[in-house]
């Protein structure tokens, strides 16, 4: 699993049958930063992901990938790779929060 941030939205009109209707998102994965430790910083990567949880715009949201993006019940027919399973509430770590919802960072 991984945390990324929704930075858009992909429209596709011709693909198969099974993924009509499935909301596609672009995502871009982030790390600790290592420099502070402090905060949240994007690996510089994009991915497309099938989104399960109803996530938007500028949200911090937690990603599967491989064999287990197709383990959720909206997803285990689907070709696909990558799953949004949460929107994020916080992160906390070394006991400090270094993400909130609440606090917008």
């Amino acid at each position: 699993m991984f945390l990324a941030r929704v930075t858009g939205s992909v429209v596709a009109t011709q693909k198969v049958a099974s993924m009509t209707g499935k909301k596609l998102l672009v995502v871009e994965p982030l790390r600790v930063n290592p420099a502070t430790g402090t905060d949240l910083i994007s690996t510089q990567r994009t991915f497309i992901v099938v989104d399960t949880v109803g996530a938007g715009q500028g949200e911090l949201v937690l990603i599967v990938q491989g064999s287990s993006a197709r383990l959720t019940p909206e997803t285990e027919k689907l070709p696909v790779d990558a799953t949004i399973i949460g929107i994020v509430d916080s992160v906390t770590v070394n006991n400090q929060t270094i993400f909130s919802a609440r606090g917008g960072s």
